[in-house]
C-alpha cells in the first residue's frame, strides 16, 4: 500500500484551521424579526423556541438584541392588526412593517431587509389576488398578473419608509420585474431586489405560519410555490429572475435543497441567499429537547453546509446563537 500521501497530516490542531475550506461568519447571517400590530407585549412562538412576536414599540429593541451579537441584517415579516381581501395593509404607510421599518433605521445601523408578500395581510391567507372562485374549485388560486402592481406598491411603501432592500416570496411570476419598475419609477434605483428565486411548495414551513400567521384559508400554493421534484425548473426560475435585474437570488429551504443552491452558485455570479427555514430549526430543537443532538454542534453544522454548498447569505432562526458561539 501507497502510504506516501497520508490526508491526515492536515487534521491536527495545528494545521487544521489553516485547510480550513469554508467558514461561517456572523457577516453571513440574516436574523428573521416578527412585528406584530395586534399585540402590546411580546408574544413567545411556541413552535420557534426562543422566538417572539413583538409589538412595533419593541422592534428596535428587539433589532439592537441581535446586533449585539454581531449579526448586522435583519429582515421584517409583519403581522398587521387587520386583513382583507386584497392585502391593503400590506403597503399601507402606517402600515406595521412601514411603521417597524421607520422605527429601525432611525434608531440602529441595522441593514434592513423586508419581506414583500401578500400572504400575512389577506384574510385567505395566499399571496395574491384570488380567481373567480379559487374557494370552491381546488384548480384555481392566485391571479398572477393582476397581483403584480399590488407587490410593486408594497415595494416601494417599503423602500419610503427606509428599507435597504425589499424580498419578494411570493413566486408570482414576473415578480422582480415589476417590483423593479416600480422602485425605479418611484427613484429607488439604489434598493437591491433579493428575489426568493426558487422557493418550493414545502412542508417545512409549519412553524412559520403560526409565527407570521400566514396560513392560507383553503387549498395549498402548489400553483405558484415550485414542485420540490424539480431541479431543472429551479435554473429556469433563476435564469428568468436575472433577467428581470434581481440582485440576490435566494432558495428557500436550505437543507433539503443544497443541491439546488450548489446549482445556483454555479451558474451565477450574482451572491447567493438560502433559507433555513423553520421547519429545520424547529427540528433540530424538538430533537436537542429529547436529549438525542447538542443543539448548537447541530446548528453550527447545518449553517457550514449551507455556506459550503454555495450560500453568500444565510436567512436563519440560529442567526443570534451561531453569532454569539462565532
Amino acid at each position: 500500500m501507497d502510504m506516501t500521501r497520508r490526508p491526515r497530516r492536515l487534521r491536527t490542531d495545528g494545521v487544521r484551521p489553516l485547510v480550513r475550506e469554508t467558514e461561517v461568519s456572523a457577516s453571513d447571517l440574516i436574523a428573521p424579526v416578527f412585528v406584530d400590530a395586534t399585540t402590546d407585549e411580546r408574544v413567545p412562538i411556541q413552535t420557534m423556541p426562543g422566538h417572539e412576536r413583538v409589538p412595533v414599540e419593541e422592534s428596535v429593541a428587539r433589532v439592537e438584541e441581535i446586533l449585539a451579537t454581531g449579526v448586522e441584517a435583519v429582515m421584517v415579516f409583519g403581522i398587521p392588526e387587520s386583513k382583507d381581501e386584497r392585502g391593503t395593509r400590506a403597503w399601507a404607510e402606517d402600515g406595521v412593517v412601514q411603521n417597524a421599518v421607520r422605527r429601525i433605521t432611525e434608531a440602529t445601523d441595522a441593514y434592513v431587509i423586508t419581506d414583500v408578500c401578500l400572504c400575512e395581510y389577506t384574510s385567505h391567507g395566499h399571496c395574491g389576488l384570488l380567481e373567480d372562485h379559487a374557494r370552491s374549485e381546488p384548480d384555481l388560486t392566485v391571479r398572477n398578473d393582476e397581483t403584480l402592481d399590488l407587490l410593486g406598491d408594497i415595494a416601494v411603501s417599503h423602500a419610503r419608509a427606509g428599507a435597504d432592500m425589499v424580498a419578494p416570496s411570493g413566486m408570482i411570476d414576473g415578480m422582480v420585474g415589476a417590483i423593479r419598475g416600480a422602485l425605479d419609477d418611484d427613484g429607488h434605483t439604489e434598493v437591491p431586489i433579493m428575489s426568493y428565486a426558487a422557493k418550493f411548495e414545502s412542508a417545512f414551513y409549519g412553524p412559520f405560519r403560526d409565527a407570521a400567521d400566514g396560513a392560507p384559508e383553503f387549498g395549498d400554493r402548489r400553483h405558484y410555490q415550485m414542485d420540490p421534484a424539480n431541479a431543472r425548473e429551479a435554473r429556469r426560475e433563476v435564469e428568468l429572475d436575472v433577467s428581470q435585474a434581481a440582485d440576490v437570488l435566494m432558495v428557500k429551504p436550505a437543507l433539503p435543497y443544497l443541491d439546488i443552491v450548489s446549482q445556483v452558485r454555479r451558474d451565477h455570479d450574482h451572491p447567493v441567499a438560502a433559507y433555513n427555514v423553520s421547519g429545520e430549526y424547529a427540528m433540530l430543537h424538538a430533537a436537542a429537547d429529547k436529549g438525542w443532538l447538542q443543539l448548537e454542534e447541530v446548528a453550527y453544522e447545518s449553517l457550514l453546509s449551507i455556506k459550503r454548498a454555495g450560500a453568500d447569505l444565510i436567512l436563519t432562526y440560529f442567526a443570534e446563537d451561531i453569532a454569539d458561539r462565532l
